[in-house]
């Protein structure tokens, strides 16, 4: 991998998270400790990063890209069309986690006047169901990552591992053959746990994350049950999915 396509990697993670660590820098680029750190030390010289002990942070304003306000207004008619796709698939009397996300928020609408327990560690999509009278909702606890509003950390991924789950509605960073990945690793280790306890998977995503791998990976494709996309999901992308056994539906 040639070194200006490492340096746009590193700055796509810095685009997600607050901090990127050189040990999963030097996984993710298949790059050797020293190349790395000659990375690290070329992109603080133009400004875009400070190097701090085991890794780096940003010194420039984040991406917009991840801001949950921002990516609740990019797609919006396919995320609301995803969004009651998916929410036809919930059952009353079932219990759901929702995991963080503008898509899953389009789903948390969906189905805030149904009988339902739901967990989730979101803020946002806790709040589109804080008034309703029909579901009993469940917040995980944990740290408070402000930039999606949800909440990560250990106790986030204790809470989660106590209990269990008839359905899990998440969105992804990524999709590919290798499976389901994330560009923010704070989020990864609460997705992890969301999928061992759901006994029935469900990824929302529009078509833009398929094909793109993101820097952590999360799940194999063959952990899924059901992925809800649109219609601009190309040929390639559906045989993908056929072949991992995973059933797409279309909204």
């Amino acid at each position: 991998m040639r070194s200006a396509e490492r340096h746009l990697k590193i700055r796509e993670a810095l685009s997600s998270a607050d901090f990127v660590d050189s040990a999963t820098l030097r996984a993710w680029l298949k790059a050797s400790e020293a190349t790395v750190r000659r990375d690290l030390e070329s992109l603080e010289t133009q400004g875009i990063l400070r190097r701090v002990h085991g890794g780096a942070v940003s010194v420039r304003p984040h991406d917009d890209l991840l801001d949950f306000a921002s990516l609740h207004s990019r797609f919006g008619e396919e995320k609301a069309r995803i969004g009651k796709a998916a929410a036809a698939l919930v059952e009353d009397g079932q219990t759901v986690i929702l995991d963080g996300g503008s898509t899953v928020a389009e789903v948390a609408r969906h189905i805030a006047g149904r009988r339902l327990q739901v967990i989730t560690n979101s803020l946002p999509i806790a709040h589109v169901l804080s008034e309703s009278r029909t579901c009993d909702l469940t917040l995980t606890g944990g740290h408070l990552y402000p930039r999606l509003g949800v909440m990560v950390g250990p106790l986030c991924e204790q809470m989660l591992r106590s209990v269990g789950a008839d359905l899990l509605i998440m969105g992804t960073g990524g999709v590919t053959g290798t499976g389901l990945s994330n560009s923010n690793p704070l989020v990864v280790g609460s997705e992890r746990a969301m999928i061992d306890v759901a006994r029935r998977v469900v990824v929302v995503t529009d078509p833009s994350k398929f094909g793109r791998q993101a820097m952590v990976p999360v799940a194999a494709l063959e952990e899924v049950d059901v992925v809800v996309s649109t219609e601009g999901l190309a040929p390639e992308h559906r045989a993908l999915l056929d072949g991992a056994g995973v059933e797409l539906i279309v909204a």
